[in-house]
């Protein structure tokens, strides 16, 4: 409560304009052009592509500090992840158990994946969510203007909009293991009929479920805006600075009954700590009735490192920086203990052009990205027991740069031969550059020159029947290639294709939406998840030769009357290696057809909305995911079990009309129930040498993420 006093004392004052609405008309509608924009991106309902849509009126609901794939996880084919336990600090998505690094992040048409490792870091940007218009999820490859490694998934991102008039919100949550969000936006509105200034600040602090999972975040956005006639220019800036307790080592299953909030760590600055700066500058012209343009420039720069205690380290790996301890006898024992820094410091450079055309029949965009990413890796030692001579705090005990281009150019359109029948399609062809230089962590020499070229088709066809029916039809490929620790792990490792097939049957009516689709998701080399992590709790992936993933997927949305609404969604799917050969008592066993890693079979969610009143919502969301395996060799040990949690969530707004213009209650139960799970983890497998002379057995081991059993999040959200 101390929180939300001290913020509420803050005193925003703002200059007032009232200003018209601009808006431009297309073949006879009136749309602003922002909407323009959202066009040229994204798939529209009659496009056979299998998509969700997410506008701010949906993330506000549970928006009270937890990061986006937290807030995504109640969408068909979702499994979301915490390691901390609570939703704040680093979180991650599976899409119809695609990985991370094989789903695509967008944001205003410039990737957000990492380039090097191709995952996403959503705790590098805290409460983006609050600067969120709306977002597109696509399953399966999706589209080209969806971002250039566009793959298993996608996840399209629009921030916030131009507001024609001004507005200041404040925004306080708090909650259990001493979470609160405080949060700051504003808008100037439309200043003389053309230009915009809005922003946020925002500051999370959580302690985590785990012991220490501490996550102390702040981040801003940024937005000046020009929209006059045919012109939309918008210069944007946001970021966030993170600094978390180190949490991803896990807990075996005795941890667990022991004390399953306990963390392996001790030391007290076990931290990641990193920045991230992302710059965009977008200009869309709309040139005549059929015409637009679009130019977007984009330079994130990040800059971090993750702290670690080492004890009785070999001092020989760090090259004579520092000096062995010496025992009672006088001897030397060869290690030390230290404390150390694993840096990175990355550039990364975006050039996206398109042009849009649009008439009665087509929609045609066609354009180019090109991105140039360079990071420097490199380690150093800030405290031993004793430094060797001539060295001394900081010295780097190793280096290593990485860099990336990336060019593709791409042709879609959508084309409609009459009432009843659209056409789709898309080509694109990428080419990527990597170049690595220097030594890995590790202290192993990784010099890759690698080139790929790749050619993504894609084509689909809907059929309306009527106003309320429609069925499609698509297919899809894609390519990617691997990431950097797919290259730490296995320097011959292969790049991953993926042929992706849609077939699905749309129906709406007033009252009931209902979505059925198919897809089988046929992958040569797919990179999985092996279920091992490397040293700083990266998953390690490996080819898996052919595999596929067949599934059935429904959605629904239900008024059942005017105060009770259900949102249903279901996931059937069969996730296959169809030959995995992995070492085994010294030799290499072949296990047949296994279930591909962390892809569960089965997977349903469910909201049940009241709403008494207009302005009041009070919701259960239910979550239910099957049993899963963390490796793929079906064993034992690597399963993780089914579970099935609740949440709460009430939503009320109330509309004084004096000093606020809304004032907004929100209460969030996470895990109602109170149910101790387990959502993520990991399996590993080595071979025992030792034990018995001459004979080699392989032994396994696993390590889990527990998630936070009952917990609460209380805001409140002034509007002026």
């Amino acid at each position: 409560m101390k929180n939300i006093l001290h913020f509420l004392l803050l005193t925003i004052t703002f200059s007032l304009f009232s200003q018209d609405k601009i808006t431009d008309t297309i073949q006879g509608t009136k749309q602003n052009l922002d909407e323009v924009i959202v066009q040229s991106i994204r798939v529209k309902y009659s496009s056979p592509i299998t998509h969700s849509n997410i506008s701010k009126t949906e993330l506000s609901l549970r928006n009270l500090g937890q990061d986006l794939p937290i807030l995504l996880n109640f969408l068909p084919s979702v499994v979301t992840t915490s390691d901390a336990g609570t939703g704040v600090g680093y979180t991650g998505i599976r899409i119809r158990g695609v990985s991370a690094q094989s789903t695509n992040i967008t944001i205003n048409g410039i990737p957000f994946n990492d380039t090097e490792s191709l995952g996403t870091y959503w705790v590098n940007l805290p409460d983006f969510t609050s600067s969120i218009q709306s977002l597109q999820v696509q399953r399966g490859v999706g589209t080209s203007t969806n971002g250039s490694g566009a793959f298993g998934a996608s996840i399209n991102i629009l921030t916030d909009d131009i507001s024609e008039d001004p507005y200041a919100e404040i925004s306080n949550s708090i909650g259990s293991y001493n979470t609160y969000k405080n949060t700051v936006k504003f808008s100037t509105g439309k200043i003389n009929n053309a230009f915009e200034l809005s922003g946020r600040l925002s500051k999370i602090k959580s302690d985590g479920y785990v012991d220490r999972a501490f996550s102390d975040l702040k981040s801003y956005f940024l937005q000046g805006s020009f929209s006059k006639g045919n012109t939309l220019i918008k210069a944007l800036t946001f970021g966030g600075h993170e600094k978390t307790y180190q949490s991803w080592f896990g807990l075996t299953k005795n941890q667990i009954i022991e004390n399953r909030r306990q963390n392996p760590y001790t030391y007290e600055n076990e931290i990641d700590n990193y920045n991230q700066d992302h710059y965009q500058f977008h200009w869309n012209q709309k040139l005549n009735q059929s015409w637009s343009s679009n130019v977007g420039l984009n330079y994130t720069y990040g800059l971090g490192y993750f702290e670690q205690y080492r004890k009785d380290d070999l001092v020989d790996f760090y090259g004579g920086l520092i000096l062995s301890d010496i025992d009672e006898n006088g001897n030397e024992t060869g290690t030390s203990d230290l404390i150390r820094r694993r840096w990175l410091d990355n550039d990364f450079f975006v050039l996206n052009a398109s042009a849009n055309y649009f008439s009665n029949r087509m929609n045609m965009t066609f354009g180019t990205f090109y991105s140039n990413y360079s990071g420097d890796h490199f380690g150093e030692i800030v405290w031993a027991r004793k430094f060797g001579k001539n060295t001394s705090i900081r010295d780097r005990y190793y280096e290593g740069n990485g860099k990336k281009t990336d060019f593709s150019f791409f042709a879609k359109t959508s084309y409609t031969f009459n009432k009843s029948v659209e056409f789709y399609g898309d080509l694109q062809f990428r080419k990527v550059d990597y170049k690595t230089t220097g030594l890995t962590s590790d202290l192993v020499n990784m010099i890759i020159d690698n080139s790929y070229s790749f050619f993504n088709p894609k084509f689909g066809i809907s059929y309306k029947i009527n106003p309320n029916v429609m069925f499609y039809g698509s297919y899809s490929r894609a390519n990617r290639e691997p990431s950097r620790s797919d290259y730490e792990s296995n320097l011959d490792v292969k790049p991953e294709e993926l042929n992706d097939f849609e077939l699905g049957w749309r129906y709406r009516k007033i009252g009931l939406k209902f979505n059925l689709n198919v897809y089988y998701m046929l992958y040569n080399e797919q990179l999985v998840l092996s279920g091992a992590l490397d040293d700083v709790g990266t998953p390690i992936r490996t080819n898996s030769g052919s595999s596929y993933r067949l599934g059935i997927e429904t959605d629904a949305k239900v008024n059942l009357s005017d105060y009770f609404i259900i949102n249903s969604s279901m996931t059937i799917s069969s996730n296959k290696n169809k030959q995995i050969l992995s070492p085994m008592d010294g030799d290499i066993f072949d296990f047949g057809k296994t279930n591909i890693s962390f892809s569960p079979e089965f997977m349903t969610s469910n909201a049940i909305i009241f709403k008494p009143k207009d302005n009041l919502k009070l919701s259960v969301l239910s979550k239910y995911v099957g049993m899963q395996y963390m490796g793929n060799t079906d064993a034992l040990n690597s399963k993780l079990e089914s579970y099935f949690v609740n949440d709460f969530n009430i939503f009320y707004e109330i509309n004084p009309n004096n000093i606020f213009k809304s004032i907004v209650f929100s209460v969030l139960v996470n895990n109602l129930f109170d149910v101790e799970y387990i959502s993520n983890g990991y399996y590993y497998t080595y071979e025992d040498t030792w034990s018995n002379s001459g004979q080699v057995k392989t032994l396994d081991g696993a390590g889990y993420y527990p998630q936070a059993t009952r917990n609460f999040l209380i805001g409140l959200t002034l509007k002026f």
